[in-house]
């Protein structure tokens, strides 16, 4: 599935064949652009992300994600035509690839859209998390968010990816964090920039690049409770 990279025990190129698969079949959305919020409760009731199969039964096809969309999301409109085709000029060059160069590609495509992902196993603990995530997307506390569904036969995890506009922006990130903790969230929460998912760079890639960039602990003992934030470029705690 397309950000599960928890177990590495996939190539980069593995995860990446998974996450186009996902992306191309059907998704299962709930658009709060188009459909009324008296129907949420029982969509939300129908397409409990443990409940639904990756791979469907003999009467619906396959699932890709169950995603919702809040009123204010707006599909990025960023060139990743051309920022795949800069990727390959750079990986032509004698250019090292690092960080840095792939937020420039970005930056240069606006390519800037990012996700904090959240891993959890299948059952109550994702159905809850969903559904604490896919509420604040309905009261306008987070934008848009997708949930993988259930994989028969495999290690019964879920990955929930709650996305932001600009993964450059480190003050709209740690909001991001904020809200999905506000909405109930105590996981640990790893954020990925969108860059990383275009280009196919996953764990285990050649360049040995961490395709996170920052880590969140929910501190369950401080008061107030709150995030500890650390970037994994920089090794330095953000909060």
């Amino acid at each position: 599935m397309e950000e599960d990279e928890q177990s590495g025990t996939l190539s980069a190129e593995d995860y990446a064949a998974e996450a186009m698969a996902a992306d191309l079949d059907p998704w299962i959305v709930f658009d709060a652009r188009k459909t009324p919020r008296a129907e949420f409760p029982s969509w939300l009731e129908s397409n409990r992300p443990s409940q639904v199969s990756r791979y469907g039964d003999e009467i619906s096809g396959p699932v890709g994600w169950i995603a919702v969309y809040g009123t204010d999301h707006c599909p990025s409109n960023g060139d990743v035509s051309g920022l795949q085709e800069s990727w390959e000029r750079l990986q032509s060059s004698s250019r090292a690839i690092s960080f840095q160069t792939i937020k420039e590609l970005a930056l240069n495509h606006n390519v800037l859209t990012g996700k904090w992902l959240m891993h959890l196993d299948t059952g109550f603990k994702v159905d809850h998390a969903w559904e604490c995530v896919a509420r604040a997307i309905l009261d306008g506390k987070i934008s848009v968010a997708k949930v993988s569904p259930r994989v028969p036969n495999s290690d019964g995890q879920h990955v929930i990816c709650v996305y932001n506009d600009n993964f450059t922006d480190e003050e709209q990130v740690m909001q991001l964090d904020t809200a999905i903790r506000t909405a109930g969230i105590k996981c640990p929460l790893s954020y990925k920039p969108d860059v990383y998912t275009y280009l196919g760079i996953y764990r285990n890639n050649r360049w040995k690049l961490c395709p996170t960039i920052y880590e969140s602990k929910f501190d369950l003992e401080c008061v107030p409770r709150r995030s500890h934030i650390v970037s994994k470029v920089t090794n330095l705690a953000v909060t």
